[in-house]
């Protein structure tokens, strides 16, 4: 028995002394020990040290002070045999925990991140449904923490450049960009964003995402794929890291917008209140996406939730007037259309006074405006007098002067439906089914409306087929997009290559749109991220591990790595995924992309167009290197 085993042994006796506090089915709680090892729990560490092995193999004597080792404690109840260092070590501890216990311990409930500084990357597109083949990285749902992160959020150099516009509709190549320049980027959104930071930081004017949505429990059409137990805490985990970065480049007036499931609701509100603060929470709008009636299962689900957050101190624009709302001026003078607004009220009215009617009849109130503000109305002729019967005089409010109509937090199907929004992108497409659920365009010329003005900067990291990107572009904003699969080229881009040749569909009679606009396009230089590519394309195990093979020539794997120890157990993985997964899991996820840092070293710069080489110092601000 080894060193370890017998430690293992020990610890499990000790544990047992607690009864089922961490121990289940004979099993050690391992989270929940660990857990209590980071709050330094007195009976804990007391019991465990009173064990003779425990005791001589994790303390040492430093000037006369014993000391716990207990990181090395840790590390060993994570151990994996073929890692230098446990790299398993930090376990999905992010959970919903009321005075420091877990939920099934306790009453109250708060959202709590035990590791604050985690970070988990993902494959993150909500229309990698069916199909996980062509995801990119369907299985980097894993945590990584802070102190194994060294380059992971460095800038990173971008290629592939090219400018869209009127002039060249096919685009061309581009060796600049200004801060006036629509900008879209393949590649990792978590990556991306920190690449953005030092540019953007304090420019986005609005965010507005639609992240893969949580669900329960498994559907067919999962938005989210996941490599553990742990779905909630692995999409809560994921969801925060990409908020945190967001939020520093987001004015002080700026707002985030995020459209979400009635799953995933509550736990995301939490979420978003721990980011951006609860008193800066302005409301949540429910949408019915759908009129259809589902027939499937207990319960329809027809409505999504647009959660907003102000950053500080912004405040929300009115919407235009609805059709509906502009049925109200249904009067009409020289001036113009106009709806009546009421000055006598008998329970609202404050003010008491005579006022004569044109019939000459006298009328004492109570009014809602004193007697002076009504003669200024009348000198202005905004009074409008009913005829007939009881005759009783109203404010003209006319059409033309109209600031639009607060919103509310209930929009139906005239906001835009689910069925909309995929109607609008086949017509686009010779009427083909290119995506899955994407947004009406006229949701999302509402949200614009009220969180930004003409030419402030709108941001989607989650960008999908460009809906955000293509009505930010109609309704004159500049825009950011961030989308990691292909479909960035073949549905994306294309549908913003129509909306500067003026497509007619979407909100485009809405706001007269007639073409135009433009964008730069652009890529994360791949570095290991080529070969979780080819990793995921990989159709049997013989092609894996020839994607191995050449990985272990060329790509950089992660340094804790005993790679002899690890072929001796890669074998023992029979699975497809199962080896696929080990074999991503290896690769150091710092390296995923080339950093900006090393644009000029000589192995690097001779991978990079003199182009692209421009327009990473154009990016960074770097032109007079």
């Amino acid at each position: 028995m080894t060193v370890e085993s017998k430690v293992i042994e020990h610890i499990h006796n000790v544990l047992e002394t607690f009864n089922d506090k961490y121990i289940l089915d004979g099993r050690i709680k391992k989270t929940k020990v660990i857990e209590d090892l980071d709050r330094y729990d007195h009976d804990l560490i007391k019991a465990l040290l009173s064990d003779d092995l425990i005791h001589n193999s994790y303390t040492e004597k430093i000037a006369d002070v014993e000391v716990f080792k207990v990181n090395q404690f840790i590390e060993m109840l994570e151990f994996k045999k073929y890692w230098e260092d446990s790299y398993t070590k930090y376990s999905n501890k992010i959970g919903l925990t009321s005075g420091g216990k877990f939920i099934d311990e306790s009453t109250d409930v708060v959202l709590d991140f035990p590791f604050k500084d985690t970070v988990l990357k993902a494959g993150m597109s909500k229309e990698d449904l069916e199909n996980s083949d062509d995801a990119d990285e369907p299985f980097l749902n894993e945590i990584i923490a802070k102190p194994e992160i060294d380059e992971l959020f460095e800038p990173k150099i971008l290629v592939n450049a090219r400018r869209y516009d009127n002039s060249n509709r096919g685009g061309y190549e581009t060796s600049s960009i200004s801060d006036d320049d629509n900008l879209i980027i393949k590649g990792n959104n978590l990556i991306a964003l920190h690449s953005l930071k030092k540019k953007y930081a304090g420019k986005v004017k609005q965010i507005i995402i639609d992240p893969p949505y949580y669900f329960e429990s498994t559907k067919g059409t999962d938005a989210f794929k996941y490599n553990s137990d742990f779905k909630l805490s692995t999409w809560l985990t994921f969801i925060k890291n990409r908020l945190d970065i967001a939020k520093e480049l987001l004015k002080s007036d700026g707002f985030c917008f995020i459209i979400i499931g009635a799953e995933g609701y509550a736990y995301l509100k939490l979420l978003a209140d721990s980011i951006f603060f609860k008193e800066n929470y302005i409301g949540t709008i429910s949408w019915r996406k759908s009129d259809n009636q589902a027939n499937i299962g207990q319960f329809a689900q027809v409505t999504d939730y647009i959660l907003i957050y102000k950053k500080d101190i912004g405040i929300l624009n009115r919407l235009p007037l609805s059709d509906k709302a502009k049925k109200e001026y249904r009067y009409s003078d020289n001036v113009g259309s106009f709806r009546r607004g009421i000055l006598l009220h008998k329970t609202r009215g404050r003010h008491q006074y005579n006022l004569i009617t044109p019939s000459g009849k006298t009328l004492t109130g109570p009014w809602m405006k004193t007697k002076e503000d009504i003669e200024s109305l009348k000198d202005q002729g905004l009074i409008y007098w009913t005829k007939g019967g009881q005759e009783q005089p109203y404010k003209k409010i006319y059409l033309k002067d109209s600031k639009g109509q607060i919103a509310n937090d209930f929009w139906d199907t005239t906001f835009g439906s689910n069925q909309r929004g995929a109607n609008e992108i086949s017509k686009l497409f010779n009427n083909e089914r290119v995506f899955d659920f994407p947004k009406p365009e006229k949701l999302i010329y509402n949200l614009i409306n009220l969180g930004s003005n003409p030419n402030d900067l709108v941001l989607d990291f989650f960008m999908g087929s460009a809906t955000t990107q293509a009505v930010a572009m109609k309704m004159n904003r500049r825009f950011i997009g961030i989308e990691q699969l292909d479909y960035i080229n073949t549905v994306s881009v294309p549908r913003l290559q129509k909306v500067i040749e003026g497509e007619q569909g979407g909100i485009s009679k809405d706001v007269n749109w007639q073409g135009g606009g433009s964008f730069v396009y652009a890529e994360l230089m791949e570095k290991n991220q080529g070969y979780l590519k080819d990793l995921q394309k990989s159709g049997s195990i013989q092609e894996l591990m020839e994607v191995y093979n050449r990985m272990k020539e060329n790509a950089d794997i992660d340094f804790r790595l005993d790679l002899e120890k690890f072929e001796e157990e890669i074998s023992n993985f029979n699975s497809l995924d199962e080896r696929r997964r080990e074999l991503v899991r290896i690769l150091d996820k710092n390296q995923l992309y080339y950093n900006y840092a090393n644009i000029d070293d000589a192995n690097v710069r001779d991978l990079i167009s003199d182009n692209d080489y421009k327009f990473n110092k154009s990016f960074y601000n770097k032109d007079g290197e």
